[in-house]
């Protein structure tokens, strides 16, 4: 029986805290003036976790390659493949993107018109966070050529981590120079972490059994280090003198930033699944399950959350409104999607792929357990 690959559920829960932090901490931009030590502090914290685009990527990759690397490509198994990804994915796109147009239409954000809601819904923007299921559905898409590609070149398999880097790259610099595509949120603009993940997946029990500490502190300290010149660069050019540096130079610098903090947060998820051990891994298991989810309904929540917990009207330090409010945010998308998950039939159309059962995460477990004592009673 083929191993799950527990780690992914940790990385998954970190992916989604950093993306609702990331939409909690924009609003830094008309609370602080640039230049000052808060703007820059929280432009930095909000630079750094984008990370987390590279981390939900790498986690396709890897859950694809590592489910799909010996299996036997048949018309049945491609077919349960697009399968699901329409049941799973596309529907709940498409769900949320009605919603979203409605509900901007409610906040007197936007007139209602068909044309313009169609054009947003194929282009993923129907709402600001929408254009990463964009992204991901053309992964989707392309995945079972890659595979094939692939399966079929030791080479490719060998080094595919390294081939996806210099794909992303070489496909930036000629789109670059002739325009190739003009939308920023293509698959190929996105490759690396995707390739750093398939080739996770196909060697998983190889890569994990040669984590060593030196590993995690050198991808840490090198995707640190390239993320503070990274982010220092983009504050630079937004707010004070431009940094005169060649794009192409730029790109690989946030290149090697994303891939290596992939890297990263799957070494030390790798770890913590022997840290915290089977029992609190099971339990956060549906938490992570629910991370697509969040990226669905964080921005409604959190609008919500904002508007009944302002940051400037509390009388509270705005520091400490805009942490409450992430930390609101946060337990508000847990229970209502645990909500929908338990009372709502059919909720796997709209949050995605769920559990078959609905616990709450810290009593996940507890049934099997109690099962198994009473087998033993009974003994």
């Amino acid at each position: 029986m083929k191993k799950e690959i527990s780690s992914i559920y940790y990385v998954r829960i970190m992916a989604m805290l950093m993306v609702v932090l990331v939409h909690t901490t924009a609003q830094i931009f008309h609370l602080f003036e640039p230049h000052t030590v808060q703007h820059q502090a929280y432009h930095f914290l909000n630079r750094i976790i984008r990370v987390e685009s590279s981390l939900f990527i790498m986690l396709v990759g890897i859950v694809f390659f590592y489910n799909y690397r010996t299996r036997e490509l048949t018309k049945d198994v491609f077919k349960s493949y697009w399968k699901k990804r329409v049941s799973y994915i596309l529907i709940p796109y498409i769900v949320w993107s009605i919603f979203y147009e409605f509900f901007n239409v409610h906040l007197g954000a936007r007139t209602f018109d068909f044309a313009e809601a169609w054009d947003r819904l194929l282009n993923g923007k129907s709402h600001y966070q929408l254009w990463f299921i964009y992204l991901i559905v053309q992964f989707y898409l392309v995945f079972p050529l890659i595979l094939v590609i692939v399966r079929r070149s030791a080479f490719l398999q060998k080094h595919f981590w390294l081939i996806g880097f210099l794909v992303e790259f070489v496909f930036y610099v000629v789109n670059l120079k002739f325009r190739l595509v003009e939308t920023p949120h293509f698959f190929l603009n996105y490759f690396a972490a995707f390739s750093l993940g398939a080739w996770i997946g196909l060697h998983y029990e190889t890569v994990s059994a040669k984590i060593r500490g030196w590993k995690i502190v050198l991808s840490g300290s090198g995707s640190l280090l390239c993320g503070i010149i990274y982010v220092s660069i983009h504050y630079r050019n937004l707010f004070g003198d431009p940094v005169s540096i060649p794009t192409p130079y730029y790109r690989l610098v946030g290149i090697i930033f994303l891939t290596l903090g992939a890297l990263f947060f799957f070494y030390i998820s790798e770890k913590f699944v022997t840290l915290f051990g089977r029992n609190v891994t099971g339990k956060l298991k549906y938490v992570a399950m629910y991370s697509f989810g969040y990226y669905l309904v964080h921005p409604m929540i959190l609008y919500y959350v904002m508007l009944w917990f302002p940051t400037k009207e509390t009388g509270l330090s705005w520091h400490a409104m805009i942490w409450l409010q992430y930390i609101l945010a946060v337990i508000a998308c847990y229970f209502f999607i645990w909500a929908f998950h338990r009372f709502v039939p059919l909720a796997g159309f709209i949050f995605g792929k769920l559990p078959k059962d609905a616990p709450l995460f810290w009593n996940a477990g507890e049934s099997k357990r109690k099962t198994r004592s009473s087998e033993k009673a009974e003994a």
